[in-house]
């Protein structure tokens, strides 16, 4: 099957940085298992099956093993156990604009002098000076779709020996990214992933699997998960799945054959692909190229008129956020680009 068969978008969405639309394998796996959920048709192990691929296929795209990579449902809940690790007084470094999903996490600890530290993007690397404990960025910054030197911060980070807690929800999907010298990379599954939200994964290095406390612990924590249902004998997985949280399954359902469409296309295709549309659109607003599948532009009634044109973005941050995916095409700018025409020459 064509790439263009697999998904069947209307024109004119450009807001996958919102949430990102689903491929056809995932689709009718989650409307089979919905199927089968309406009339008692299965029990619910070939729905976690779901789980265990899911977490293989983001261990293999992001370069980690599957043994250090964690499930959950929302970024917030996944990065708690790593704040409640840090000691008193510690200081957070993040962007001035970081999405708050890896802000208040650390902010909420407060109380016991834990202090967040937030200067403009490109900045960042320069203030990873001695006195900063972690380093909390975003891969891909989702109100304007700036790309993070990640290796320059893990550098910067490794001679202070401060933590590095990453956020690749705008980034896994597109943007290549290993966790290479990384200590936490937490990415929701609903935006490039193109998976139904409540997929949250997680990889986290064995010397911070070490610090952590597995505080929300459950049955599905388990070595066996099968033998912990009931009592109060508790003998958790002794790697990174002592801090899943119990999967919400559909979402799991839908997530498993996305993320594996996404290694069969291959994320360097995808990662040009995306770019390529994004540029081009740059270009059609006089501005220069990126390396962002993100772009976001401050220009006056950009967004009256995309709603006029029928054409489906975000506005973040006061600007208007256009997004690149996979499933965009060549008609998707000129479109816009002729909905903002009048703009651009005024």
């Amino acid at each position: 099957m064509e790439i263009a068969e697999l998904w069947d978008p209307e024109p004119g969405w450009l807001n996958t940085a919102s949430y990102g639309l689903p491929p056809r394998p995932a689709w009718e796996a989650l409307q089979a298992a919905l199927a089968d959920w309406r009339v008692g048709a299965t029990s619910w192990e070939p729905w976690d099956a779901s789980t265990r691929r899911t977490r293989e296929s983001f261990a293999r795209l992001v370069g980690a093993a599957a043994e250090n990579v964690f499930v959950g449902s929302t970024v917030s809940a996944a990065l708690a156990p790593i704040a409640a690790a840090l000691p008193d007084g510690a200081k957070v470094l993040t962007d001035d604009v970081e999405f708050t999903s890896n802000v208040f996490p650390w902010q909420v600890h407060a109380d016991r002098g834990v202090e967040v530290i937030a200067v403009p993007g490109d900045e960042v690397v320069a203030a990873i000076t001695p006195g900063i404990d972690l380093v909390a960025v975003s891969a891909v910054q989702s109100s304007t779709g700036a790309v993070l030197d990640l290796p320059a911060v893990v550098a910067a980070s490794k001679q202070i020996d401060a933590l590095v807690v990453i956020d690749a929800t705008q980034a896994v999907g597109w943007h290549p990214i290993a966790v290479d010298g990384v200590d936490a990379l937490i990415a929701h599954s609903y935006k490039w992933l193109m998976s139904p939200r409540g997929a949250t994964l997680g990889y986290l290095s064995p010397r911070l699997q070490e610090r952590c406390r597995p505080s929300a612990a459950g049955w599905y924590a388990a070595r066996d998960i099968h033998g912990s249902y009931y009592g109060p004998v508790m003998e958790l997985d002794p790697a990174a799945r002592r801090f899943d949280q119990s999967p919400a399954w559909f979402s799991f359902v839908g997530a498993a054959p996305a993320l594996e469409l996404i290694e069969e296309i291959g994320v360097e295709t995808i990662n040009r692909h995306n770019l390529a549309l994004a540029n081009e659109f740059r270009a059609g607003l006089g501005l220069e190229p990126s390396n962002s599948a993100i772009v976001s532009t401050s220009l006056p009634g950009a967004q009256e008129a995309f709603a006029s044109a029928g054409i489906r973005a975000a506005v973040r941050d006061g600007k208007l956020r256009a997004s690149f995916h996979i499933y965009s095409t060549h008609d998707d700018v000129q479109h816009a680009l002729s909905a903002l025409k009048p703009l651009i020459r005024g």
